[in-house]
């Protein structure tokens, strides 16, 4: 299984921190700042099987980057999950119509996220 990448952006060191060592047994793992080295890091060619991010970043913000992404034919179809610290009900079906296969909310349970990630992989191989 740990041949699945996974991008994770978050400014927050700390979390970055913590998601790398959460999940690194499970998935390779890269990390970035913001939306602006990330969506560089895909425009490199390094396509992510998965991506979790932060919405409140510095550069471009997680919502700017979920709107890049989505309107990409080459990258809207990567599994993206939203990690906010954003208690906002609007926020997230904004994210969610605007493509983010899940909104989390900060602080988040760390088995739950991979539940929800092993899930949205599962509907993934099922629909192809």
């Amino acid at each position: 299984m740990k041949n699945r990448k996974i991008l994770i952006i978050d400014d927050d060191q700390y979390i970055r921190l913590l998601l790398q060592y959460l999940l690194e047994r499970s998935y390779d793992i890269e990390v970035r700042e913001n939306g602006h080295e990330a969506l560089l890091y895909l425009q490199e060619g390094n396509i992510p099987d998965m991506i979790i991010s932060d919405l409140d970043m510095p550069v471009m913000t997680g919502n700017a980057f979920l709107d890049n992404i989505k309107q990409s034919s080459f990258f809207n179809s990567i599994p993206l999950i939203v990690l906010s610290a954003k208690e906002n009900s609007l926020e997230r079906i904004e994210c969610l119509k605007k493509g983010a296969d899940d909104y989390m909310m900060k602080p988040f349970n760390p088995e739950e996220l991979k539940i929800r990630m092993s899930n949205i992989f599962q509907r993934m191989n099922l629909a192809r």
